[in-house]
């Protein structure tokens, strides 16, 4: 196994977890919140995959599946496009309303663009530098690591989100 095939191993975790997660849930279970200031799993589902959807883009020299393929449109958030969740209010979080289809669809088309931006990594394009603002400054590497860590932390806020709700 190279380094492509560990990473596409390490990101495919992230659709397939989700799709547990969303099997037979409804919009109440998908907008259930354990309080008022907590995230949804709808929101957390749309920011891991705005997430990698951004940072991927960036790193690959793409747009986004976000706007490209139209999925800014088909979920007619109250925000800005270029917004991925991070920072955002709870109003902001109970915004979020979509339905397990949508939110599958758009990790699914944000996957694709993954898989085909890591299958075409060698291990000396993981050294090149993607982020300046940092001491030290960011590699390729440790940026597509970060991402599938923030996702997979994301997958088990969900997880545990999904047993409150199922235990309420």
């Amino acid at each position: 196994m190279n380094t492509a095939e560990l990473l596409i191993e390490a990101y495919s975790r992230v659709p397939d977890g989700v799709d547990r997660i969303l099997d037979g849930l409804d919009e109440a279970g998908l907008t259930a919140r354990p309080d008022a200031q907590a995230n949804s799993i709808a929101w957390l589902v749309w920011h891991l995959s705005r997430g990698q959807d951004a940072q991927i883009a960036d790193a690959a020299g793409t747009e986004e599946a976000w706007t490209a393929d139209g999925w800014a449109e088909r979920f007619a958030l109250p925000f800005d496009a270029t917004a991925t969740g991070y920072g955002q209010s709870a109003e902001e979080v109970g915004a979020v309303r979509a339905s397990a289809a949508e939110l599958r669809g758009y990790l699914g088309a944000v996957h694709r663009r993954t898989v085909e931006f890591l299958s075409t990594l060698a291990e000396e394009d993981l050294d090149r530098i993607v982020d300046e603002r940092w001491d030290p400054p960011v590699s390729l590497g440790v940026r597509l690591v970060s991402i599938v860590a923030d996702d997979l932390q994301h997958l088990g806020q969900a997880a545990y989100v999904r047993g409150l709700y199922e235990r309420s």
